[in-house]
């Protein structure tokens, strides 16, 4: 458990500052105790994905420390939708469909924050936003935002040039109104998030000088990519979402134990808790050797995700589905018999398993010679699937070097 006194430095060799509000202040003030941070996630869909195990981490950090974390779960905001990183308006969401992410996030979040123990908190903003009252609102909050300032914000200057819509333009206020919220009801100090985030973040921290004539703080983290351009958590089948079912602790196993070579131990620092010096071993290490770094890299944020004896289970499956072995570990797609019989494409199949995102990429992966069926390579888009091919235990479907399912026929 890192100290109070060294914990901005933790974070910052592992890859977690990319910008800090008056960098000495805050080290002196985490140095001097514990203090209470806070990190937003609105529940914008039924679950998280990989790119939000970067705040998550970076809060586990903090908690670890000895710092109170409280998660801010947007149900107010997320009514209203942030506009950093869009080029076009999101959609609205029913209210019914935004408490129903927010419950399904919750426990992803929690997950994290067991070192903070009954410390952690974890709220709902629409409790203090749905009720606010319009008009006392905009005289008492919104008379301190300057428009010229806000429109000079890299989220809002982007958009103006397809139109930035009026509930969008709101966001940043309500988002450092959380802020201050936070700060007068638990003493909130410290905001954490993503680097497209900075400007809302400093906003909150200037409402909060308005206000209170007193100092808080922003943190953000780099927004992360792979090293070769792409978003961190995107694949062929789409992201890589925190909940089991939507991707099998299997597969979200399978994505970190196939992330480019130049990636792993930046990763490794970001996504574990493994010690920075076991890691500067583990990165070091080249050729097939480098494999076990990748299977560490793995094991670790599978089991932070879905739970050792998943990580276990998972780790058994890959070395089976990709070690000439098989098994009923690998994650299963069942087939009918009738399906068979009426001429069941491949393509059609490896979308139905959700090996890929789309017909069209299956017949792309096809095309450039990345499908099997057991032994046989799949060379056709027109492929049909036979019935002798399912074995009774199944057949191994392998979309790419990285990706397979078990086929099974029900009846």
């Amino acid at each position: 458990m890192a100290a109070t006194t060294d914990i901005l430095h933790e974070l910052r060799q592992r890859g977690f500052v990319q910008q800090v509000s008056d960098e000495p202040a805050l080290a002196s003030l985490l140095s001097r105790g514990p203090i209470t941070f806070y990190a937003g996630f609105d529940p914008t869909a039924s679950s998280l994905h990989v790119g939000s195990m970067i705040p998550l981490m970076a809060m586990a950090h903090l908690a670890r420390g000895g710092h109170r974390p409280i998660a801010v779960l947007g149900g107010g905001t997320a009514m209203v939708g942030d506009p950093s990183g869009r080029t076009e308006l999101r959609q609205m969401m029913a209210v019914e469909t935004i408490q129903q992410n927010r419950r399904a996030i919750e426990p992803q979040i929690r997950r994290f924050l067991l070192d903070a123990g009954e410390k952690a908190v974890v709220v709902d903003n629409a409790d203090w936003l749905v009720p606010l009252p319009y008009l006392e609102f905009l005289r008492d909050i919104g008379r301190h935002f300057s428009v010229n300032r806000m429109l000079a914000a890299e989220a809002y200057r982007q958009r103006l040039e397809k139109g930035l819509s009026f509930i969008e333009f709101n966001y940043q206020i309500l988002q450092a109104y959380d802020y201050l919220i936070l700060h007068q009801r638990y003493g909130c100090a410290l905001q954490v998030g993503g680097d497209d985030q900075w400007g809302n973040i400093l906003a909150g921290t200037d409402l909060i000088r308005r206000r209170h004539q007193v100092e808080t703080y922003a943190l953000t983290f780099p927004l992360i990519t792979t090293a070769a351009g792409a978003k961190m958590g995107k694949t062929a089948a789409g992201a890589v979402w925190l909940s089991g079912e939507r991707t099998s602790p299997f597969d979200f196993y399978q994505y970190f134990v196939n992330v480019d070579d130049r990636d792993v131990g930046r990763f490794l620092k970001l996504l574990t808790f493994l010690p920075v010096d076991e890691i500067g071993r583990l990165a070091a290490l080249e050729g097939a050797e480098l494999r076990a770094a990748k299977h560490a890299l793995a094991f670790e944020a599978t089991a932070l995700v879905h739970g050792k004896a998943a990580a276990e289970t998972a780790q058994k499956a890959a070395r089976a589905a990709f070690g000439g072995g098989g098994g009923e570990l690998v994650p299963t797609h069942v087939v009918t018999g009738s399906d068979l019989a009426a001429g069941l494409k491949t393509v059609d199949l490896l979308a139905a398993a959700g090996l890929v995102n789309s017909k069209s990429a299956a017949r792309r992966l096809v095309q450039q010679g990345g499908v099997r069926l057991g032994d046989r390579k799949v060379s056709t888009v027109e492929d049909v699937v036979r019935a002798d091919e399912i074995a009774a235990d199944g057949t191994l479907l392998y979309a790419g070097k990285k990706h397979v399912r078990r086929i099974v026929v029900d009846g």
